[in-house]
């Protein structure tokens, strides 16, 4: 498949590569783990029929730089979120964030002090016990994990990310998505980024989420196996002036099981715009 970032920028840990489309207002799309840009292939080109889009790779995903002695917390992609929104001259984008891309996301709204115009997250890390599962395993054993047989450690993230779709995948996409994860350096990279990613980096914004000053739209798949529907019951919770939409047949990539209807949502005014 074709997608290639064809700009870079510089942080502290490493390169960070990017890229945009259209013109108009601007959106950013802020993706999770194990994913990259790539989750946006069809979602921007749509988006960018009216605006202008900014999508990147987090350091030490994708096309983005992945070496030793990176930081990949949520707060260092946050920090790293809130140097790209200043390169490109954002000051009030719309942001779209996935999974982590969440966390991501409003660490750079509450606590770097970035501002947005408004805010989507969808099937998305925000707060809460999310330490659990295989991802607690990660972190747990890391060292377990690093050590496997590239065959296993393959199919492992093989079956991981097939347990992320309602529908499955396309002919060509899980290849895509496996592709930096494979070999002994992609091996490493995955697990030095899924044993960074911490509860406490959620912990720490959780208080002023019902503070949260601008429109805010929650989606979700009703099948999702990642962070089931629970945890779109707790977010509303507590920015209780958020939209709640659920996404019905869909699980924790809308982007690949439901990618018409994620677009209609993205698309659609906020109701408290």
């Amino acid at each position: 498949m074709d997608w290639t970032l064809d700009e870079t920028f510089e942080t502290p840990g490493g390169m960070v590569r990017w890229g945009s489309l259209g013109s108009g207002d601007p959106l950013v799309l802020v993706h999770g783990t194990p994913y990259s840009s790539f989750l946006w292939r069809d979602i921007a080109p749509a988006l960018a029929r009216t605006r202008e889009v900014f999508f990147f790779d987090h350091l030490g995903f994708g096309q983005s730089e992945q070496r030793e002695g990176q930081d990949l917390s949520l707060a260092a992609h946050a920090e790293n979120f809130a140097r790209l929104l200043d390169h490109w001259g954002l000051s009030r984008p719309s942001v779209v964030a996935h999974d982590i891309g969440g966390a991501v996301a409003l660490r750079t709204l509450l606590l770097e002090q970035r501002s947005y115009r408004d805010l989507t997250l969808f099937d998305a890390v925000s707060g809460g016990a999310w330490e659990r599962g295989l991802f607690q395993l990660f972190l747990e054993h890391t060292e377990v994990f690093r050590g496997l047989p590239g065959y296993a450690h393959e199919a492992l993230v093989a079956a991981h990310l097939r347990h992320a779709t309602h529908t499955g995948f396309r002919p060509g996409i899980l290849d895509a998505f496996l592709a930096p994860w494979r070999g002994e350096e992609g091996q490493a990279a995955f697990y030095r980024q899924y044993s960074q990613i911490r509860q406490a980096d959620t912990a720490a914004y959780e208080h002023l989420l019902d503070g949260i000053p601008i429109p805010v739209r929650i989606v979700w798949g009703r099948e999702d196996r990642i962070l089931p529907p629970e945890y779109a019951e707790w977010l509303h919770e507590r920015v209780p002036q958020a939209e709640l939409h659920w996404i019905e047949s869909a699980g924790h990539l809308l982007q690949e099981d439901a990618p018409g209807q994620l677009l209609a949502r993205l698309t659609a005014d906020f109701a408290s715009a």
